[in-house]
């Protein structure tokens, strides 16, 4: 069975986040979305454990959860998650890391959240904060259950990361330490991609996955990245052990926004709307040419310094990737909308959604024809330039999310081509 897993979201208790984020609205969106697994979220926080027990139920697949009727989606499940970030002091240093905590069940993951309690309050938000190093969190949950999944939360971006420019390590072994190998995944977060990750050897090892880290569940959110596997049953350990064993075991490939639409891409300063490239980033010293401040690092910047591979290296033997943006980022780029909460976006949205079943059977299998005749040819030639990898993306920079570029000449490019260049069996 073919499994598309988003496995690190939030849940209304999260700061920042949907108040309608809620097992009713993820099933649904996930649905629409084409996702069949996603993590619950923020387990750890006792107002949405008790909602995980009211609203879902187990499936005939072990460790995995679907909504209790009437809000049962068949092939909707659910699997145990949650992100807490740890607080320590390394070297002389303050390090604030984030961590996703995946659990086997819901009764495990009750007892991780009274293992975690006495590291700091759990109802303070749906991801704590904790006063406990790495490698302390790591012993403490996979000594509960060795089958506790635990691994780095956005690895790079400046803040609260693994390899965080402000408050990180320069080393998985540095910040795991004795439990390093107790790590098994890393995630990308929307600033990286894999090959990004590959140019450092000693993240070779480990699976490196991609989620959405959602706060809401409209789909240019949920599942903007996720994993692609395929195992004999769906279950949380099959899931756990083919993203363990790599292409060979049935990982296939990550989906994954370019890293430019990211949000700390590109090195900058927000408040004086300067950005740019690592080079001259590091030309300038990391400095601001506007006000003489130190700029924000970018993801692309923290790559290149602790980078010991050259740009394009690929390990062998690993998942493959593709880039795609969201549907209903594409459609409103297209007709020239900021809102892709648009109404004319989401009419467009719904009826090609309604065709070919959720979105990600949009962008990656819908025949050009087809699209352009239920939406447009500017919506149609825009989607096979993101298919093809072809779009320009002014990257993002400071918090500022990328925004998608759709050139003039792309509306009129040599009347498009006809023909999908790939549909999704091409990409497995």
């Amino acid at each position: 069975m073919r499994i598309i897993l988003d496995g690190h979201i939030h849940s209304k208790y999260s700061r920042a986040t949907s108040r309608e984020m809620d097992i009713q609205h993820i099933a649904r969106f996930a649905r629409i979305k084409g996702l069949n697994v996603v993590g619950t979220g923020d387990f750890t926080h006792p107002g949405w454990f008790r909602e995980l027990r009211e609203n879902l139920e187990p499936s005939v697949f072990e460790g995995l959860y679907e909504p209790k009727p009437p809000g049962k989606l068949e092939n909707i499940y659910f699997m145990a998650s949650t992100e807490v970030c740890t607080i320590s002091e390394f070297e002389g240093k303050t390090r604030r890391i984030h961590h996703v905590i995946w659990a086997p069940s819901l009764e495990t993951a009750e007892q991780v959240s009274e293992v975690l309690s006495k590291y700091g309050s759990l109802e303070a938000d749906g991801r704590p904060t904790l006063n406990v190093s790495p490698p302390e969190l790591v012993e403490a949950v996979t000594e509960l259950s060795r089958e506790v999944f635990i691994f780095p939360a956005h690895a790079w971006t400046p803040w609260f990361s693994l390899f965080g420019a402000f408050s990180g390590f320069d080393r998985l072994s540095d910040c795991y330490q004795d439990m390093a190998g107790r790590i098994h995944a890393l995630e990308t977060g929307l600033s990286s991609d894999p090959p990004m990750n590959w140019r450092v050897s000693e993240l070779d090892r480990l699976a490196i996955i991609s989620n959405s880290d959602s706060h809401s569940y409209w789909p240019w959110r949920l599942g903007r990245e996720a994993n692609v596997l395929e195992v004999k049953e769906p279950s949380y350990k099959a899931i756990v052990e083919a993203l363990k064993a790599g292409r060979a075991g049935g990982f296939l490939l990550t989906v994954e926004t370019d890293p430019s639409y990211g949000k700390y891409h590109w090195t900058g300063h927000r408040a004086c709307g300067v950005s740019m490239p690592a080079k001259e980033a590091r030309r300038l010293g990391g400095i601001c040419p506007v006000c003489g401040r130190r700029m924000t690092k970018g993801v692309e910047e923290r790559v290149e310094e602790l980078a010991d591979r050259p740009e394009g290296f690929k390990p062998p033997g690993k998942p493959g990737y593709i880039h795609l943006i969201p549907l209903s980022e594409i459609i409103a780029t297209a007709l020239g909308l900021e809102n892709p909460q648009d109404r004319r976006v989401w009419n467009i949205y719904e009826g090609l959604v309604s065709r070919f079943g959720s979105e990600f059977n949009v962008l990656l299998d819908a025949a050009y024809e087809e699209v352009e005749r239920l939406a447009g040819r500017e919506v149609a030639s825009l989607l096979q330039a993101v298919r093809e990898d072809r779009v320009e993306i002014k990257p993002g920079y400071d918090g500022v999310y990328g925004k998608l570029v759709f050139r003039e000449a792309e509306k009129v490019r040599g009347e498009v081509k006809a023909e999908v260049k790939g549909t999704l069996e091409d990409f497995f």
